[in-house]
This record gives structure tokens, sequence and C-alpha cells, in this order.
């Protein structure tokens, strides 16, 4: 993306702050390192210690142990599973994903009707057909002191990831497109690409180029704007919703007229808007991950 269309696209909020150019980021790596990274400035003391002890005792060699490498560990597993299984998509895809359709929003029909967990499987080996169900299960496991500590550092590692997918409007809605994969767009100086591909990663290059910078920046915002009681309330469910309505309004409302070939020339206004966007959704997921980390093991003392 140019610094020209940079200069001329970017006009925020006061909550937004300056942004900067950089390489591309993307949602499930760099996105997430972020959200966690927010997430980290609203531990409670006693909480961030329990985590950085159970990171720490962490065995498994896809991720480093700190609290920002951990958020992509799920999706580091989910592309080890493809690759073992030899198939394009993991066990673990739905997991990460909640595909209300636009046309007909219905909650309980994107999670399949929100099958139970088999009594005595564990959720990390356990079916679901959406990223709310799974966030609930892992959260009652983290919160249980009778969940096997093996298990229990599982929940905390899903729920690092999936509580940022929670709240990218593409991953939330589905307009019959695959999520925004079929359609085609171009705009903001990126590479002709999907527009589920430019919600992941293409709006996410303005951001900058050192997640923890950014992260200290959206705390920052949030602190001085006095929003975090704000941003931490309501539920998973909620949290949802509220993508969902974004998805409808600005993904997909915002869209300029289709081209004849179908696909989408973005304006710089859809760009600016769309940045914006995903500002607010990381700095709240940031704020959310630490309500669900505080309340889930803040109950086991």
């Amino acid at each position: 993306m140019s610094k020209t269309y940079i200069a001329s696209a970017l006009i925020f909020g006061a909550f937004c702050g300056i942004l900067i150019p950089s390489q591309a980021f993307a949602w499930n790596e760099e996105g997430h390192r972020i959200v966690a990274l927010i997430a980290d400035h609203y531990l409670d003391p006693a909480v961030k210690q329990k985590i950085e002890t159970m990171l720490s005792a962490d065995t498994d060699t896809l991720t480093q142990h700190d609290i920002a490498s951990e958020a992509i560990w799920a999706d580091t597993h989910r592309d080890l599973d493809r690759k073992k299984a030899q198939a394009r998509f993991a066990v673990t895809d739905t997991w990460h994903s909640l595909a209300i359709e636009l046309s007909h929003p219905d909650i309980d029909a994107a999670c399949g009707g929100h099958p139970p967990l088999p009594k005595g499987t564990p959720a990390s080996q356990g079916p679901a057909a959406c990223s709310l169900d799974k966030i609930r299960q892992f959260t009652a496991e983290l919160a249980s002191k009778g969940v096997p500590a093996p298990e229990k550092l599982l929940a905390l590692k899903y729920l690092l990831n999936l509580v940022g997918d929670l709240h990218q409007p593409l991953y939330v809605s589905d307009d019959h497109n695959g999520g925004g994969d079929q359609l085609r767009v171009v705009g903001g100086g990126a590479d002709r690409g999907t527009l589920r591909h430019y919600w992941d990663a293409d709006f996410l290059d303005f951001l900058g180029d050192d997640p923890k910078a950014i992260a200290d920046d959206l705390a920052d915002g949030i602190r001085q704007s006095k929003t975090f009681e704000k941003m931490s309330e309501g539920s998973p469910k909620d949290w949802a919703e509220e993508a969902f309505g974004l998805a409808r309004e600005h993904a997909y409302g915002k869209l300029p007229a289709k081209k004849p070939d179908g696909s989408y020339e973005l304006p710089p206004d859809y760009v600016t808007d769309a940045i914006e966007t995903m500002r607010l959704q990381l700095a709240r997921a940031g704020v959310r991950l630490a309500a669900v980390l505080n309340h889930a093991l803040g109950a086991n003392d």
C-alpha cells in the first residue's frame, strides 16, 4: 500500500490515533499477537502470574511460550493438522468461525443447534460447529478446578486465539460466499485479492510493524477514553452479534457497485472505514480476552 494512499485515507477519531505504513499483517498471526498483548495490559496480577506459570510449563514446540506467541498456537496447530491429513480443512476449522448468514441471521443455525460436548470428552477433542460454542467450552474448562493441567493449558491456548476470531467481522458472517473468500476486491494500493483476505491482512497493513507498539497504543487509547468497562460488558454471544453487525454495515454494506467482471474496486473511504473498524475490534477483543481470563482463572482462587 502506498504512502500517498495512507496519507489521504487515514482519517480517524481521537481513539484511533496516528497510523504508519508497514508490511502486511494477518489477523490470524500478528492480529492475534496484538489482541493478546492488549489483554496483557488488563489481566489481574494474580491471573497474569497464573497464565505465565501455565505457559512456561508448555512443552509444545509449535510456538514460543509468551502470551503473544501462544495466541497463534491454535492456528499453527490447525495448519499442522491439515498437512498431516493432507486435507484442505482441519478438524478444528469450524472452531474458528461463526458463519451467520446475512440474509437469515441465526446464531443457533450457524452453530448447528449447539450440539453438546459428549460427556467425559475434553473440549480439545470434542466437536463443535462454531467458535462461540468452543469459547464457552474452553472457558468452562479453564474455570474448573477438576480439569487436568494439560487440558487446562490447551483451553487457555485456544481461548487466546478464538476470542480474537470472534471479533473479526468476516469470521462471524457469510453471504453465501465462503465468508468473503469468493468476493474479489482491489483497493488501497494492495494486490487484488478476496474480501476475506483484505479484512484478514491488507487493512492491518496500516497499523505498523511492531505488535507490542500497536497494542500499547490501543491500550493507551482505551485508558484515555475510559472505555474499558463498557468494552468488557456483555457475553461472547453479544460480542458475536456486534461483530456480525459490523460485517453487515461495514464490510458488506459499504461495498461499492459491482464491476462488470463481478469484482469490487474499494474506494478510499471504504478502506479508511475498514481500518478504523479493525482497530476498534482489536481493542475490544483484547479487553474482552482479559475479561474472560480474569473471570475464569480468578474463579480458581
